[in-house]
């Protein structure tokens, strides 16, 4: 049951009556990039973002107590940002058994975990593409490198200081050796670039079917299957979206589910089959329940791009 939103000396404020448990660090932890994101922040269970939606910028403070959740809300987005919330903590999704001893096992230790459906899908982009092809601490140090180069404040006066995630024309007026002094080379930065051209229709995925979503997505150059199941998962609510071609998951997959250390993607894949219209949930589940399969080789180390 939703209620509906107040002003309050121009606070948004909106609550949700839960219909089962909500874990905010998990639904919500994927939209944070790092401990030290400017855009986001934790205040023990409260979670504080900044982003941009279709009517201005925002700043959410979101907390989770017994079967409700509340939302503040500041800013010209507050308003959407209640009229999004429940599908933001992915209020409507499938929490049904797997019917497989893991995933149902790793389900019930981390009750409350939920697929977010952000909306912010050009913010999602940025982000996926910056970490392609690089390890995650060196695509958090570029985001955040990024973000502090603009430096926008978002709205609201009270709690921390955060940062608004770079827009789409910031990134379009970046010129290409701006990119590469944040670690980010000049395949990448074009990506970004031609991206941020095609923000609108970028955006409109939210509206679309899955497939059509990918689609619209992969039609940017520079964005393949990998970077579009990454946005799906965090932008789009996508519970089916698989990270196809990340350097660990396939073989994580093939460990927990068939006790196989190393495996391909199309492998990886056909295990997740029997999970379809949740492949990326499972996914997920085998990511949190800790297990890994064996490492064999050295291990990568960074490159420092903005030192070339």
């Amino acid at each position: 049951m939703s209620h509906p939103f107040r002003r309050v000396s121009r606070v948004i404020q909106h609550s949700i009556e839960l219909n089962r448990p909500l874990s905010l660090r998990l639904t919500l932890g994927p939209l944070q990039q790092g401990r030290f994101d400017p855009t986001a922040r934790w205040d023990g269970n409260v979670s504080w973002r900044a982003s941009r939606t279709p009517r201005g910028p925002v700043t959410t403070r979101i907390e989770a107590m017994g079967n409700t959740a509340r939302l503040n809300a500041w800013g010209d987005g507050a308003e959407w940002s209640a009229e999004h919330f429940a599908d933001l903590v992915g209020e409507n999704q499938d929490d049904s058994p797997f019917g497989h001893a893991l995933l149902d096992e790793t389900l019930r230790h981390a009750q409350g975990l939920r697929i977010p459906k952000s909306r912010a899908v050009f913010e999602a982009v940025t982000f996926s593409v910056i970490g392609q092809r690089v390890t995650t601490m060196e695509a958090k140090s570029s985001w955040r490198r990024l973000v502090y180069r603009f430096a926008e404040v978002a709205p609201a006066k009270v709690g921390p200081k955060l940062l608004l995630p770079v827009s789409a024309e910031q990134i379009a007026s970046m010129p290409s050796w701006a990119f590469h002094k944040l670690g980010v080379e000049r395949k990448r930065a074009e990506t970004l670039r031609v991206a941020a051209k095609c923000a609108r229709r970028l955006e409109e995925a939210c509206s679309l079917p899955a497939a059509d979503a990918t689609l619209r997505l992969r039609a940017i150059p520079g964005i393949g299957v990998w970077t579009a199941a990454e946005v799906a998962q965090t932008a789009l609510g996508d519970v089916d979206a698989v990270s196809v071609g990340d350097f660990h998951l396939a073989n994580q997959v093939g460990w927990a589910l068939a006790n196989q250390p190393r495996s391909t993607d199309e492998e990886m894949l056909e295990m997740l089959e029997p999970f379809r219209p949740r492949r990326g949930l499972a996914a997920r589940l085998v990511v949190i329940s800790g297990l890994r399969a064996p490492k064999y080789g050295p291990r990568y180390s960074p490159i420092s791009i903005a030192a070339m």
